[in-house]
Order: C-alpha cells, then structure tokens, then sequence
C-alpha cells in the first residue's frame, strides 16, 4: 500500500488478510488491520461472482409458484465489485476507499475505536468490546486460510 504525505488524519492500514477459499474463486472476505489496531471486514467480488448470483436467482425463481424467473441479485451486505481479486487490486480499492472516505460505508469495523484517557494519555478499547471482535479473533487464527 501507497502513503502519501499529504493524506495525512487519514486511517493507514497496517495489515490486510484476504480470504481463500477454493469454493467461490470469484469472491474474498478481506480483514483490514488499521495502525492504530481496529479491524475491519469487507467483501470483494468480481463482475463473474454477481452474474452467477443473478443466475442462481433466475434458477430459484423458476421452482417457486408464482414467480417470474427475472435475472437480479439483491445483495444484503456491502459488496466491493472488482475486476480482479490479485492483491494490488483490493490493496489499491482499500487505498482509493479510504481516500474517498467510503471506507466505513462498505467495510464493517468489528473492533471498538480506541480511546485516548485523557489523564495517562494511554490508548484503551473503551469500556467494552464489540461482540464481534471475539469472532474476528477467532476466525483469524482459527478458520480462514488467508493470504497476509
């Protein structure tokens, strides 16, 4: 990832996972690690990855009574459509994001915002985690193969 000088207040990653699984070569969960240590998660997908979704709905509608087998996708989480899912693309998308301040719009934090006490200057998660940041740790060092 690319830094410039003149971005700076501007949120840096420090590490990104990206997701592989062998079953959907065409879609990545990614985890984003920001310097001051927040995660975030998103979705990448490339325009293959929504044609198949948009078929598998045309197929699905075609079994139900009183339907019409329309080809749509309605995707109920943010997705990132990409052209290719080579790691200077979603590193290069995660840049342009966070530049564009859109980040956070399509990308979930799953780890609290640190606070700074403002009497010993030290850096703390607050009063609590999120539920999820449980799970985050869990699924980076237990379930996902990813590619750091």
């Amino acid at each position: 990832m690319q830094q410039d000088e003149s971005l700076d207040g501007l949120p840096i990653p420090s590490r990104v996972w990206i997701e592989s699984h062998a079953t959907d070569p065409e879609a990545r969960d990614i985890i984003v690690e920001m310097e001051d240590g927040s995660i975030f998660t998103g979705l990448f997908v490339t325009p293959a990855y929504v044609e198949r979704q948009m078929t598998l709905t045309a197929d699905l509608c075609r079994q139900i009574p009183d339907t019409v087998p329309a080809r749509f996708v309605a995707l109920d989480t943010p997705h990132i459509v990409v052209e290719s899912l080579e790691r200077d693309t979603i590193e290069d998308t995660i840049d342009n994001l966070l530049v564009l301040e859109v980040f956070e719009c399509v990308f979930t934090q799953v780890t609290d915002n640190p606070v700074t006490d403002p009497v010993t200057g030290s850096t703390t998660n607050g009063n609590g985690r999120r539920a999820t940041q449980e799970v985050a740790a869990v699924v980076l060092t237990d379930v996902l193969r990813v590619e750091e």
